[in-house]
């Protein structure tokens, strides 16, 4: 009887196995699959659609050109007006220069045939010239002659210059130009200087003032 017993003991431990790897496959297939289908339930059914990317609005502000500048005045016509004739006046009286004082005499040796000098008689003064007379638009009111340039006359230089005036509304002369020279720098700038002094009465429109332009001539004369 205890003989049997110890070989049913064997039997029962040979027929309880280690680990059933068949039962562990199984329970983790079941789990896995319980996981899948509640991973299922938490993906919704339908994606939600895709937000529309929000569209860029650009604001165009359309500003009207500015209007063209008006166009310029037109230039004013020309002025046709002709210019003042120019009135001729007689030449003022120069002042004559007084002869010169004759030296004393003084004893030389005779000078030899051609050494002789001959002194120049001294000039004799200058015949006085017509006196102004008044033009119909401009006349002298005060021309006082000019001054014998001292050079001029010791090297008895004589000549005539024409010289063109222009003379403001208030008889007051505003320009001095030579139209003739007398082709003496000394007689034209001694004329020039003393015109620059004058006075004039002025040309006349009607009752009113006008500037106006004349010619004078100044004689150098011995």
């Amino acid at each position: 009887m205890a003989e049997q017993l110890v070989i049913n003991n064997r039997y029962r431990d040979e027929e309880q196995p280690g680990l059933n790897w068949s039962r562990i496959i199984g329970i983790a297939f079941v789990i896995a699959l319980h996981m899948a289908a509640f991973l299922l339930l938490l993906i919704p059914a339908v994606a939600p659609p895709a937000e529309k990317e929000q569209e860029q609005k650009t604001i165009v502000t359309i500003v009207d050109a500015p209007p063209p500048p008006p166009p310029p005045p037109p230039p004013p016509p020309p002025d046709e007006t002709p210019p003042p004739p120019i009135k001729n006046l007689a030449p003022p009286t120069t002042t004559p220069l007084p002869p010169p004082p004759e030296a004393p005499p003084i004893d030389v040796a005779e000078p030899r045939p051609t050494d002789t000098f001959v002194p120049p008689s001294p000039p004799a003064p200058p015949a006085p010239v017509q006196s102004i007379g008044a033009s119909v638009d401009i006349s002298s009111k005060n021309m006082n002659p000019p001054k014998y340039p001292p050079a001029a006359a010791r090297a008895g230089i004589q000549g005539t210059v024409v010289l063109i005036i222009d003379v403001d509304a208030s008889g007051n002369v505003t320009n001095v130009a030579v139209e003739k020279s007398s082709r003496n720098r000394d007689l034209d700038r001694a004329a020039m200087d003393a015109a620059r002094k004058w006075r004039f009465n002025p040309g006349k429109q009607g009752a009113q003032s006008v500037a106006g332009r004349v010619r004078v001539p100044v004689d150098f004369k011995m």
